[in-house]
């Protein structure tokens, strides 16, 4: 068996999702190679040449791959899949864009967000946002796979002496443009990486008012998150969303401020070490799963809280 992971990267560095995503390619077994697909990408071919377990690293340098386009990615990666039993991708925006392509230029089943390997052939996958968990065998030749990466330890980012192979040709599918991009800058943690979350629901009523999270937040040398009913009252930006539209977050503790606790947004934060729940309903579904409750007027409570760390 030999596996095929897609990295996640910057071109110059490597995302931890890649890392979480190799762990899962061991516990499946075989040999791993990693593809890193970009333009001026070599520094991440390096970086993934030294991650411990990976046995070879490819190398597909291009400017026709420069932003990522689903469209000529997944033809790189259908053409590259004869040679692999399983094809992996990290449970990212991206990894979601280009694997569900993959899956249908191959004519396979795509197996979503594993978090468990059971045997080569069967996983372990959430359904009804997190309520159950489902355990499906695939009998695909090639199998198609994204990864919940925070249900994976990360494997070691050093210790490893992969070859790099440079893939030469490039095919641009040509149904695609890439246009603009508009990025948020912080100095704060990414929201899937950081120790500490604090997420804000609707009843901070206005994107001024976050300004209390973001107040708690750099507190705690944490990142900022929202509730899908906050992103759509635009207080927030949609890119910090948490939960099962949004972003899975596992982080060691996960703050919830006028956060109801809709099964959606619990979907995506259930995993997290300590989940603290801040609300004025003291029947709001959050505190079936919070560790620790705070029954109040999040206005009062929040800054109070703030000053007191």
């Amino acid at each position: 068996m030999t596996i095929l992971v897609i990295a996640e990267h910057d071109n110059s560095t490597l995302n931890p999702a890649t890392l979480n995503t190799i762990a899962a390619a061991k516990a499946i077994g075989g040999d791993i190679d990693v593809l890193v697909v970009g333009e001026n990408a070599r520094g991440a071919a390096e970086a993934a040449a030294k991650v411990a377990n990976v046995n070879k690293v490819l190398l597909a340098d291009n400017a026709v791959y420069g932003h990522l386009l689903a469209e000529n990615v997944a033809k790189l990666v259908a053409d590259l899949a004869k040679n692999y039993t399983h094809i992996l991708a990290p449970a990212t925006t991206n990894g979601k864009n280009y694997s569900p392509r993959v899956a249908a230029l191959l004519d396979v089943d795509q197996i979503s967000e594993i978090i468990a390997v059971i045997a080569p052939d069967t996983f372990k996958r959430p359904i009804y946002a997190g309520n159950a968990i489902a355990t499906v065998q695939s009998s695909a030749a090639i199998k198609v796979i994204t990864v919940r990466t925070t249900n994976f330890d990360a494997v070691a980012a050093e210790g490893g002496n992969a070859s790099i192979e440079v893939i030469t040709e490039a095919a641009n599918a040509g149904v695609s443009q890439f246009v603009n991009e508009e990025l948020m800058t912080s100095d704060r943690p990414e929201l899937t990486e950081a120790r500490v979350v604090v997420s804000g629901g609707r009843a901070l009523q206005s994107a001024e008012n976050f300004k209390l999270i973001y107040d708690l937040a750099d507190k705690l040398g944490g990142a900022v998150g929202a509730s899908r009913a906050a992103v759509d009252a635009g207080y927030i930006s949609n890119d910090l969303q948490v939960g099962q539209t949004g972003k899975i977050v596992a982080p060691e503790l996960y703050i919830a401020v006028g956060i109801s606790g809709a099964i959606q947004h619990v979907a995506g934060v259930k995993d997290s070490k300590v989940i603290v729940a801040i609300n004025k309903d003291e029947e709001a579904p959050i505190f079936q799963i919070a560790d620790y409750g705070l029954v109040g007027d999040l206005f009062e409570l929040l800054p109070e809280l703030t000053k007191a760390i």
